[in-house]
């Protein structure tokens, strides 16, 4: 890492006093002090940043980011192709849902249509998809469909058969969003406590129930018990916040099976794991793609430069008249981003070429990290360009200094909670490091990264 001068652009100046203002104006989502560092510009992997802090205020630092941007950087930062796809898609118009798209058409037509690039996971003629601002909501939307599945809009009652379906299967350490209707989606008290508790009275009401992620015997347990109760499953096909989880072989299969045999919607939330597990959805094993009745994608969709997702539903599955309605509904902007960025990833073929970027990133982590850092790190999980590096409880106890000590380094990175303590005597799983490539990211750009939190590591310990 070094503090390489950062060349400015059009703008002049010093300006870390309007970042300091403009930060401490910004609400802090995370509790604790913000790290004293602010992104002026960046290209590719690399970030441009100002250190605010009082010791080295104005100082420049270039970091390799190992974040992808929040797990949403597709093609890292000032893509070309995401450059263009912005500039034309600010003149193929601002149309609503009400009317129809031909940015809005040709996208879906080319992932959904006949012969589409993803008929093999939604067989044409048997999906419809909205879209929204982001994974959250896109979660949200599929919670208002599974709702609405067993309510008859017409007739103002339960569908018949459904009036006992009034619970919804969750995991334990599942992540799904911040917002009121998804928070009881997660166990873990933290995110639920002093917040209003789901509506189990009335014949409308809903509970939601949770049990150990990848524990096929716990699942055979549950549905032997509660399927005749339950009206949905919501699974995340690798668990992300938990710490970079992945089900046994044959989970997702097996959970799908379950569902389809006691007439229960599988709900997969792909927002994190969407195009970055070498393949474009993380419901597949080897024996293909898993069926789902709805799947949400996000982050990546938005190649970096978009916040939205997409929800994709079984046809037979919808809302009310007016009851789903909303601004950003597949933008025509939005759609030409999504289309350029995911065409570009086809034609380069990034897809593959980032799982065995992946591949060797997960040995190097092992050997460079874990084998030779074993009182910071213990353990990496995951695939493709999505990876995990679990602490030790020491490190977990540092993290705030351990994010320094990375920048300073010259690696921005991420921490996921882990999953904490989980029932049936599983071990405790710590807060993980997350790393998450952008798909151009190359083997030297990598090893760079490994290299560069092996010596943010060494730094403190």
């Amino acid at each position: 890492m070094s503090t390489v001068p950062v060349t400015r652009d059009d703008r002049t100046g010093d300006p870390a006093g309007v970042l300091a203002r403009g930060t401490d104006l910004h609400l802090n989502h995370y509790g604790a002090a913000r790290l004293p560092f602010a992104c002026v510009g960046g290209r590719g992997l690399e970030l441009d940043v100002v250190d605010l802090s009082p010791e080295h205020r104005g100082r420049r630092l270039r970091l390799l980011d190992a974040s992808g941007g929040y797990a949403s950087a597709t093609l890292g930062g000032a893509h070309p192709v995401v450059r263009a796809a912005l500039a034309r898609g600010t003149g193929v118009g601002n149309v609503t849902d009400e009317l129809g798209s031909l940015e809005r058409a040709e996208l879906l037509d080319r992932l959904f249509g006949p012969g589409g690039l993803w008929t093999g996971h939604f067989p044409t003629g048997r999906y419809h998809v909205s879209g929204r601002n982001s994974g959250s909501e896109g979660n949200e939307l599929a919670l208002r469909l599974v709702l609405e599945s067993r309510f008859d809009g017409r007739r103002l009652r339960h569908r018949p058969g459904k009036e006992r379906r009034d619970t919804i299967l969750a995991f334990q350490g599942a992540w799904h969003g911040w917002t009121g209707g998804l928070v009881q989606l997660l166990n873990r008290r933290h995110y639920r406590a002093g917040l209003p508790a789901t509506d189990t009275a009335g014949p409308y009401g809903v509970r939601v129930e949770h049990i150990p992620f990848g524990d096929p015997d716990a699942l055979a347990e549950y549905f032997a018990a509660s399927a005749g109760r339950l009206l949905a499953v919501v699974v995340e096909p690798i668990q992300g916040d938990a710490g970079i989880l992945l089900p046994p072989p044959g989970y997702l299969r097996n959970l799908a099976r379950r569902c389809a045999a006691d007439g229960v919607l599988l709900v997969a939330d792909e927002v994190l794991t969407f195009a970055k597990t070498g393949s474009w959805f993380a419901m597949r094993d080897a024996d293909g793609p898993v069926p789902t009745d709805i799947t949400v994608i996000g982050k990546y969709l938005g190649m970096g430069a978009v916040s939205t997702s997409m929800v994709i539903a079984r046809e037979d599955l919808a809302v009310r008249s007016s009851g789903a309605v909303t601004t950003s509904d597949l933008r025509p902007l939005n759609c030409a981003v999504i289309r350029d960025g995911i065409e570009h990833i086809e034609a380069e073929g990034l897809l593959r070429r980032s799982a065995d970027v992946g591949v060797d990133l997960a040995e190097l982590l092992r050997t460079a990290l874990v084998d030779r850092h074993p009182d910071v790190f213990t353990e990496v999980r995951g695939t493709g360009v999505m990876l995990g590096v679990e602490l030790t409880a020491a490190a977990a106890d540092r993290i705030g200094a351990l994010r320094r000590a990375l920048i300073e380094a010259g690696v921005y990175a991420e921490f996921m909670a882990g999953a904490g303590k989980r029932s049936g005597g599983r071990r405790y799983v710590h807060p993980t490091l997350r790393i998450v490539l952008p798909l151009i990211a190359d083997g030297a750009q990598a090893t760079e990264i490994v290299e560069r939190v092996a010596a943010g590591a060494r730094s403190l310990w």
